[in-house]
């Protein structure tokens, strides 16, 4: 099916849209725009919701808002929202009684005409995607970009030619659920995250396997062969397999040796890149990321736009990103570390002690692993939020713990930054890495790195 013979048949379809937010909002316009009744369901009331359900409102959409809005749909066809378990048994009675249920992506890719690149993993994803974004584009490729980052796709399928190339960043939520795969699948790492969500870790390793598992002869699958649960994809691979290393020499991928010379290897050519030193954005986990980008469009684009990207990309806002330096003091905002693979990355990235301000949301994954770098990166810990007692306890459980660093509680943010800056001399540095999500006290983890913005441009 065509995309024109999709909203064709989409005209006077009854679709309930579940979640109202930035990816579905645009997806709802658009469904009526093509003569459905949308239905906009959402388990917040219309206060929370705001002035997006008055919006929503005079464009046509009729709402379904609070704890009961999945309750007896009357509807054709139910899209849930990436972070929508697929399995709510709300759901499940709608597919008993013959309701569709699907998601925006599912519906783009069946629909898609283009050249599609899809990146997964637990940490590395929206770097990887916005590297492999820019080389295309660097090469003078019509690129389109959206899924996980925070954009929707299928309001633009019909703008998107065979020609074209699509970049999309998928979570776990939006794999679980997926029968097509990309023409090239990235898998970054995997590692614990989100077991607040799924049932257990076999769950969320199967939903990251769904990236290649739909993939045919004529594809490309991307794999961290530094990370057992990736290496192990391996065998499910059925077009053509390659990896990157930061550890180890390899025949068909991206690898980095010992001098700190990026290669790829491909076809029995080994080609260096490029000097890691030359990489604009600092940390071993960015070189990861260069490495997956560089495997993933290697023969789509030129040396030469992958050296640009390499020189001119600074970095995504959230992600160890240096917002200012007072006092001799510099701040980083690395709010993105939500988990505690993502926050040893962000220690590992600086060549000295830092003072480190955690915790947040429980997702019910352990610190354990976190330790060994908080005791050797780490000169004081401000602790707050949810997780705050329970990182406390891992860290003095730890047998590597001789009381440094010095561990703070703190009530919030504001009050570590303000602390912070005023135990930290010239020549520290301050850094936001939560190892948690933000969702204690924050609707998300940008709200959570832009807060911390405010506070220490306002110091």
């Amino acid at each position: 099916m065509d995309c024109k013979q999709f909203f064709d048949k989409l005209n006077g379809k009854k679709i309930a849209m579940c979640g109202i937010g930035i990816s579905n909002t645009p997806l709802i316009m658009s469904f009526l725009e093509k003569g459905a009744r949308v239905f906009a369901c959402d388990k917040r009331n219309r206060e929370q919701i705001g002035e997006i359900a008055d919006r929503l409102e005079e464009a046509g959409a009729e709402l379904r808002l609070g704890e009961n809005y999945l309750e007896d749909l009357e509807v054709d066809i139910i899209f849930r929202t990436p972070g929508m378990s697929f399995n709510l048994p709300e759901l499940e009675r709608a597919r008993k009684r013959g309701i569709a249920v699907t998601s925006e992506m599912e519906v783009f890719f069946d629909l898609c005409p283009a050249t599609i690149f899809a990146i997964t993993g637990s940490d590395g994803k929206t770097t990887t995607t916005t590297l492999i974004e820019k080389m295309l584009k660097a090469d003078g490729k019509n690129v389109f970009v959206g899924g996980n980052i925070g954009k929707p796709l299928l309001p633009e399928i019909e703008n998107i030619g065979a020609d074209d190339f699509v970049v999309v960043e998928l979570s776990s939520f939006q794999l679980i659920s997926m029968r097509k795969s990309p023409d090239v699948a990235v898998v970054t790492n995997v590692a614990p995250n989100h077991l607040d969500v799924h049932k257990d870790m076999d769950e969320y390793i199967e939903a990251k396997k769904n990236i290649l598992l739909h993939q045919n002869a004529f594809s490309r699958t991307v794999l961290n062969r530094d990370n057992e649960i990736t290496e192990g994809f391996r065998q499910f691979v059925r077009g053509q397999s390659l990896g990157f290393s930061m550890e180890r020499k390899l025949h068909n991928g991206a690898w980095l040796d010992q001098n700190g010379i990026l290669h790829m290897a491909y076809r029995g050519i080994d080609v260096p890149v490029i000097d890691r030193k030359e990489i604009a954005v600092i940390g071993d986990h960015n070189v990861q990321n260069y490495l997956a980008a560089i495997t993933a469009v290697w023969g789509y684009v030129s040396l030469d736009s992958i050296k640009t990207v390499a020189r001119e990309f600074m970095g995504v806002e959230h992600r160890i990103e240096f917002v200012r330096e007072l006092n001799g003091v510099k701040y980083y905002n690395d709010s993105i570390a939500s988990s505690p693979t993502r926050t040893i990355a962000g220690l590992k990235a600086f060549d000295q002690k830092v003072i480190l301000i955690a915790g947040g949301y429980d997702k019910h994954i352990p610190f354990d692993s976190m330790m060994p770098y908080v005791t050797k990166k780490v000169k004081i810990l401000y602790l707050c939020g949810a997780t705050a007692e329970k990182i406390e306890a891992t860290l003095k459980a730890y047998d590597g713990y001789d009381g440094s660093p010095e561990i703070v509680n703190v009530k919030n943010i504001e009050e570590a930054v303000k602390l912070a800056s005023k135990s930290a001399v010239p020549g520290d540095i301050v850094t936001l890495s939560p190892a948690c999500a933000s969702f204690d006290a924050y609707p998300n983890f940008v709200a959570r790195g832009n807060h911390y913005k405010e506070i220490v441009n306002s110091l």
